[in-house]
């Protein structure tokens, strides 16, 4: 539960700092993307099933940027998704950040999570 409470803030707090970023990119000052261990990746969560919103997928690229960082940014993602869909930032992860490196499945330069929106 603590660490929902801080990804919550956390997803807050990068999304004011969007509306900050968003006043220059008129001028072509700031992105609206998040840096994770420093570098920029392509996440893009997605459902498993069209019209079931819980069951997702979580693609990250490019893994050899940093495989932690690919990590975090899978892991935001998610909580976007959730809080998007479920207005909650909690997920049983089947595959996920807790998940061993070891284990994760990387094929080329992407990772993939999966996981479930706990919906209270």
């Amino acid at each position: 539960m603590v660490r929902a409470t801080i990804t919550l803030g956390l997803v807050l707090l990068v999304a004011g700092c969007g509306t900050l970023s968003n006043l220059g990119q008129g001028l072509g000052i700031g992105r609206k993307q998040v840096l994770f261990e420093g570098q920029r990746f392509r996440a893009k969560a997605q459902a498993v099933e069209r019209r079931d919103k819980q069951e997702f997928v979580v693609s990250v690229r490019p893994v050899q940027a940093s495989l932690d960082g690919a990590r975090q940014a899978a892991e935001y993602q998610g909580v976007r998704h959730c809080i998007k869909y479920f207005g909650t930032s909690d997920i049983d992860w089947q595959i996920g950040p807790d998940t061993d490196p070891g284990s994760l499945p990387i094929d080329g330069d992407t990772l993939t999570f999966r996981g479930s929106c706990i919906d209270r």
